[in-house]
C-alpha cells in the first residue's frame, strides 16, 4: 500500500494543476462544462436532463449524499450513511445494525434522530451583494459584514418552513451563491442489511478495490406525517458496461485544490501529523474500552468505524503532502499563475502566507478550545443559542441565524440514545490532548481543566449532567438565555465557562486569518479566471455537484485492475474470521444467489468525502449504483485529481436488487422501485 501511494502521486505530479483535464471536476449545476464533455465523449446532457437529476438528488445532514428513487419519498444511500440511525434504534435484545432491518409496512419505518434530507430548488449568484456589503472593510470587520449580508440574504429568500437557504462561499471568496433547498425534516429508516454485508473486509479493505461490499440502504422522506411526493430517478438494476459514461451527483465535502503552497505546507507540517497522532490514540482507547463488554462493543461500533476511516484519510493526505514531486508540481503551477498574472492582482500569495503564519500560531488553541462529546455539544449549543437568539439576525454567529436555527434545534432536541462511557471517553481524550499540545501552564489549559485531571473532569461532567434527557434540553431551549444562565447543570456551567475564550479565539481568527485570506483568495480567483477562463471548478463545499466519467479500471504494479467484482467472489474471499466473515444471510441464502451478479465496480468519476451515497447514473439518467468509497489513490483527491489512478468505488443496483430478491427479501420495496 505504501508503494502504491508513491506511484499514485508521481502520476499526479505529471499533470497540470491549472485547469480541469480528462474526467476531473466537481462541477456546480449552474456551471456544468457541457462543451468540454461533448469534446471528450461526443455527447453531453442537456438542461432538461440536468434539471431532472438536480430535483432528485438529496443531501443528508449527516454528511452524506443520496437520491430519490420513487415517487413516495424513497431514498437510496449508503449503509454507512444510515448506520447511526440503525444504531439509535437498536437495543441489546434487538441489534438491527447487526441483524439488519426491513420495514414490511410504512408503519414500521423507524425515525432517524437529527437527520434531514434536502433538495436544491434554486441557485442564485449573490457575489455582488456580498462584496458590496463588505466594501473596503478588512479583518474581523470584513468577516462580520460578510456574515451579516449572508444572514440578510438567507432570511429574505426563505419564507416557508419547508425551505432552507444557504449562501455558499466558492473559489475561497471569489464567488458567493445562494442555494435554496426544500427540506424534509422527518426521515425514516426503511431497509438496512446486516452490518457485516457492507463492512465485509473491514478497515483492511477500506479505500481498496476489488471490493465485496453491499454498502447500500434505503430511507424515506415524510411530510405532514405521510410519505413525501417526490421527483425521482429511474431504478435500473443492470450491470455496468466497460467504458460507458457515468455521472456522480452528490455533495462532496471539502477539498483544498486551490490552496497555495503556504497553506499546504501548514497542512503537511502541523495539521495532518497532529490528526494522525491524536486519532490513532483515540482508536486505541476506544478499542480497549469496547473489548470490556458486549454492550460497549455494540455501542462503540459506529464511532470506531468513523475514526478508522478518518485516520486512514489523514495518513494518506500526509503521504501525498510529503511527496516532493507532487508538491513540486503544485509549486510549478503556482509559479505559472504568478507569471501570467504579473502585478495586476497585487500579491495575494504574500498576503495568504502572512495570514497562514498567523493561523499556525492560533491553530492548536482554536482546535482544542472546546472538548469533544455529544453531551458537551448539546451544552455549548444551548448556551450559544440562548445568547445568539437575543441578538438581531445579522449580528449572530453563522450557525445561529434564523435560516440555520431550525436544523440546529432539531439536532439538539431529537431523542437519541447517549452512551455515557463513550461520551466520557471522547471528552477525557480531547482534554488530555489539549493539555499535551498546549502545555500544562498554558492559560487555555488552565481554563479547560482548572485543578482537575482530564479523566476526573470528564467523569464529573458526564455523571452529573441531565442533558441526555431530551425533555431537559427542550426546557432549556424553550427557556432561552434566562433558563440557560440559571442552570446549575455541570455541563452547562462548564460550557458557559469555556465559551468566552472560544469566541475570543474566533474573533482573532476572523481578524488575522479568515478576513485576510478571503480577500486574497478572491483576488487569486480573479487571477485564475483571467489566466485560464472558465475551465476551473470551485473547491468542494458540501454543496450539490456533478462529476462525469466512465466505467474503467486502472493499472496497478503492471497489472490491470478489473472494473467490477461479482457476488460470488465474496465466498472465495471469506475466511470465517473477522473482518472477512460472511454475513449470516449470505450463508443462509447461498443457494438462491446469482453468483455472477455485478457487486461493486469502479469509475473515473472525481469524488471526495461527502459523496458517499451519491447516485451513479448512466447516460439516460438512470441509477446503476451508489458511490461509497474511493480507491487508495483517491485519498489525495483533496489536493489534486489523477485520471490514471483515482477511482470511485460503487455498489451496483444489480447487487441491491439481488439482495432484495434473495438475501433480504423485501417484496414491497421491489414493487415500489418498479413503479414509474
Amino acid at each position: 500500500m505504501g508503494l502504491s501511494r508513491v506511484v499514485a502521486f508521481a502520476a499526479v505530479a505529471a499533470l497540470p494543476f491549472t485547469a480541469a483535464r480528462a474526467d476531473e471536476g466537481m462541477w456546480t449545476f449552474d456551471g456544468f462544462p457541457a462543451a468540454k464533455m461533448q469534446a471528450d465523449y461526443g455527447w453531453a446532457p442537456d438542461q432538461a436532463w440536468l434539471d431532472k437529476v438536480r430535483q432528485s438528488a438529496v443531501r443528508l445532514t449527516g454528511g452524506c449524499s443520496a437520491s430519490f428513487v420513487s415517487a413516495e419519498g424513497l431514498i437510496l444511500t449508503n449503509h454507512h450513511c444510515v448506520a447511526g440511525c440503525a444504531e439509535q434504534n437498536s437495543t441489546a435484545k434487538n441489534n438491527i445494525l447487526k441483524a439488519g432491518f426491513v420495514a414490511g409496512t410504512r408503519e414500521r419505518e423507524l425515525k432517524c434522530a437529527g437527520q434531514q434530507a434536502e433538495v436544491v430548488t434554486a441557485i442564485r449568484d449573490v457575489t455582488g451583494e456580498i462584496k458590496s456589503a463588505v466594501g473596503s472593510a478588512t479583518g474581523e470587520a470584513a468577516v462580520k459584514a460578510r456574515n451579516a449580508a449572508k444572514a440578510r440574504i438567507e432570511s429574505a429568500a426563505c419564507s416557508e418552513p419547508s425551505m432552507r437557504c444557504q449562501v455558499v462561499t466558492l473559489y475561497g471568496g471569489g464567488q458567493y451563491k445562494l442555494y435554496t433547498y426544500h427540506k424534509y425534516s422527518d426521515v425514516r429508516l426503511v431497509w438496512v442489511p446486516e452490518a457485516q454485508a457492507p463492512q465485509f473486509g473491514g478497515d483492511p479493505d477500506n479505500f481498496n478495490f476489488p471490493r465485496y461490499s453491499l454498502d447500500a440502504s434505503f430511507l424515506r422522506a415524510y411530510e405532514g406525517g405521510k410519505p413525501a411526493t417526490t421527483r425521482h430517478l429511474t431504478w435500473s438494476p443492470r450491470a455496468p458496461v466497460d467504458g460507458e459514461p457515468t455521472f456522480v451527483v452528490g455533495n462532496p465535502g471539502s477539498t483544498q485544490r486551490l490552496f497555495t503552497t503556504e497553506q499546504l505546507a501548514m497542512q503537511r507540517e502541523l495539521v495532518a501529523p497532529m490528526r494522525v497522532a491524536t486519532y490513532s490514540e483515540f482508536r486505541g482507547r476506544l478499542i480497549n474500552a469496547m473489548e470490556s463488554s458486549p454492550a460497549k462493543n455494540r455501542e462503540g461500533h459506529q464511532a470506531l468505524e468513523s475514526f478508522e476511516n478518518s485516520l486512514k484519510v489523514y495518513i494518506g493526505l500526509k503521504r501525498a503532502l510529503d511527496d516532493p514531486a507532487f508538491m513540486g508540481k503544485i509549486a510549478a503551477a503556482e509559479a505559472d499563475l504568478k507569471a501570467r498574472s504579473g502585478d495586476k492582482f497585487g500579491n495575494p500569495w504574500a498576503d495568504i502566507a502572512a495570514a497562514t503564519q498567523a493561523y499556525r500560531n492560533l491553530y492548536l488553541a482554536r482546535y482544542f478550545a472546546l472538548p469533544r462529546g455529544t453531551l458537551f455539544n448539546y451544552a455549548i449549543s444551548l448556551v450559544r443559542a440562548g445568547d445568539e437568539r437575543a441578538k438581531p439576525d445579522s449580528d449572530r454567529l453563522p450557525d445561529y441565524t434564523e435560516s440555520a436555527l431550525p436544523l440546529l434545534k432539531k439536532q439538539v432536541l431529537d431523542a437519541k440514545p447517549i452512551y455515557p462511557w463513550l461520551d466520557q471517553l471522547q471528552t477525557e481524550w480531547s482534554l488530555s490532548k489539549a493539555r499535551e499540545y498546549l502545555g500544562v501552564d498554558d492559560p487555555e489549559t488552565r481554563l479547560l481543566l482548572g485543578k482537575e485531571s482530564p479523566e476526573g473532569l470528564a467523569a464529573r461532567l458526564v455523571a452529573g449532567t441531565r442533558l441526555a434527557d431530551p425533555a431537559v434540553r427542550k426546557q432549556l431551549w424553550d427557556g432561552g438565555k434566562a433558563a440557560v444562565d440559571a442552570s446549575t447543570d455541570p455541563m452547562i456551567v462548564y460550557a458557559r465557562q469555556v465559551d468566552a475564550n472560544d469566541r475570543a479565539l474566533e474573533a482573532r481568527f476572523d481578524e488575522t486569518v479568515d478576513g485576510p485570506i478571503t480577500a486574497a483568495q478572491a483576488r487569486l480567483a480573479d487571477a485564475r479566471f483571467a489566466a485560464y477562463g472558465n475551465t476551473l471548478y470551485p473547491d468542494a463545499t458540501f454543496t450539490l455537484r456533478i462529476s462525469y466519467g466512465k466505467v474503467q479500471g486502472w493499472n496497478e504494479r503492471g497489472m490491470m485492475v478489473p472494473t467490477r467484482t461479482v457476488i460470488g467472489g465474496t465466498y472465495d474471499r471469506a475466511t470465517g474470521a473477522e473482518p472477512f466473515d460472511l454475513a449470516p444471510a449470505f450463508i443462509a441464502n447461498r443457494s438462491k444467489i446469482d453468483m455472477t451478479t455485478t457487486y461493486d465496480f469502479v469509475t473515473t468519476n472525481d469524488i471526495i468525502g461527502g459523496n458517499s451515497g451519491s447516485p451513479v447514473l448512466d447516460r439516460e439518467g438512470k441509477v446503476i449504483g451508489a458511490a461509497f468509497d474511493g480507491n487508495i489513490h483517491s485519498i489525495g483527491g483533496n489536493y489534486g485529481y489523477d485520471p490514471v489512478l483515482n477511482r470511485t468505488v460503487v455498489v451496483s443496483t444489480a447487487a441491491v436488487q439481488e439482495a432484495l430478491e434473495h438475501i433480504y427479501p423485501a417484496p414491497a420495496l421491489l414493487a415500489e422501485l418498479k413503479r414509474p
